[in-house]
């Protein structure tokens, strides 16, 4: 089992970038695919990213690809979401999650979940 934290949240305005982290405390943490979701003010969590045991398996939400990217280090235990050209509608807070097979876009598919960190892009 994994505990996913998340760090690197703020407030940036549009057009800036931010990277947040995820480190995962756990063993075989290499053997697990991570997720991205986010939640907006009033909306429903949604996906963003994911990148799987193999590193060069990633996917993306439509709206983010192209300026979000997705990397994990297994050495450290952490995955990263590099964000750039930074939206107002970006403004969420983004969780970090894990499972232990494929990537997915789906929330239960997850089984691991930290408890978010809060990203504001003012306009």
């Amino acid at each position: 089992q994994v505990r996913p934290v998340e760090s690197g949240g703020g407030l940036v305005q549009a057009g800036d970038s931010m990277r947040l982290s995820c480190a995962a405390s756990g063993r075989l943490f290499s053997t697990y695919a991570m997720g991205w979701f986010r939640q907006a003010p009033g909306k429903e969590r949604e996906f963003v990213a994911a990148i799987g045991e193999i590193p060069r398996d990633t996917d993306y939400e439509d709206s983010v690809k192209g300026r979000f990217t997705i990397s994990r280090d297994n050495a450290k235990n952490t995955v990263y979401l590099q964000m750039n050209s930074l939206k107002p509608e970006d403004t969420a807070v983004y969780y970090c999650a894990a499972r232990t097979r494929e990537i997915g876009r789906q929330q239960w598919q997850y089984n691991y979940w930290g408890q978010g960190t809060e990203v504001t892009v003012s306009s």
